[in-house]
């Protein structure tokens, strides 16, 4: 049977995602005319526009009415939400472009106490994977419309969250460094590589929605199943090792950084000058 691949085009998508693409333009030109290319880069708004094009592939392109009809393609769609769209968000973001909401967000962190701690976050992004795969979960989703939008807001929260710890450009009161990084992505990088591994190798199907589905290019319900969970597989496996280079390019960064701010201390350049220039990514 040919899949129904029609798009969505989700009025309330199709307005947000403009509207926050311009916003961020807006912002990312201003500091480029004031600071020049060091605090706005082209990467960085290549980033966030692929930010924002993920989370269009997601909600309104045909992976969203795919995902109604196999369990793979569904699978690429929370794949889209959790981990790609979260982290080309923060990859689009620089110090000096957060500048005039950064006060407002350290206060919402002091206010939210231990839940700002990265522990909090690994069982949040375990967590709700988990939650939303127990079948009655799942099923609900696809059979409900608010549900389902439910599970899309809170996946995109949650990766905004996990991601937050790992690439947010703002310095949290919880950072990690060095083994911390690989025990908090591993930890929960762990968590979830058990559930696609039962996604994957489990004899039976998990999710009657889908057998009750028409079959797609000759694959079976199961055989949906087992591709959908090498997908979250493999995928961990990419994004892992991803994210620790991107890393490691990061700590050099911060490591020639902390040594330009020592050689013009020694050269008595004032505290003020080496300040902005830090903010500046300098």
């Amino acid at each position: 049977m040919t899949p129904d691949d029609a798009w969505t085009w989700a009025p309330a998508v199709l307005i947000a995602l403009p509207g926050y693409w311009l916003l961020y333009v807006w912002r990312w030109r201003t500091v480029r005319a004031r600071h020049g290319h060091r605090g706005a880069t082209g990467a960085r708004l290549a980033a966030f526009t692929g930010a924002l094009l993920a989370l269009a592939v997601a909600l309104i392109s045909p992976v969203d009415r795919l995902g109604e009809q196999m369990f793979s393609w569904h699978m690429a769609q929370h794949i889209l939400l959790l981990d790609v769209a979260p982290i080309l968000f923060y990859l689009g973001l620089s110090k000096v472009l957060l500048r005039p909401v950064t006060a407002r967000l350290q206060g919402v962190e002091r206010a939210i106490g231990p839940l700002a701690h990265p522990a909090f976050a690994v069982l949040l992004y375990g967590g709700m994977l988990w939650t939303w795969h127990i079948p009655a979960m799942y099923e609900l989703a696809l059979r409900n419309a608010e549900a389902h939008v439910a599970q899309h807001l809170l996946f995109v929260t949650t990766g905004l969250i996990f991601w937050g710890h790992v690439f947010s450009p703002i310095r949290s009161r919880f950072p990690l460094r060095g083994p911390s990084v690989g025990a908090y992505m591993g930890g929960a990088k762990f968590v979830t590589g058990v559930l696609a591994s039962a996604i994957a190798f489990s004899p039976v199907g998990f999710y009657g929605f889908y057998g009750d589905q028409p079959r797609m290019w000759g694959l079976t319900a199961g055989e949906d199943q087992q591709l959908a969970g090498a997908m979250m597989m493999t995928w961990e496996l990419i994004v892992m090792t991803s994210a620790f280079a991107l890393l490691f390019v990061r700590m050099l960064a911060d490591s020639e950084r902390e040594e330009q701010r020592r050689e013009r201390f020694e050269l008595g350049v004032p505290y003020g000058a080496a300040g902005v220039a830090d903010e500046l990514g300098l």
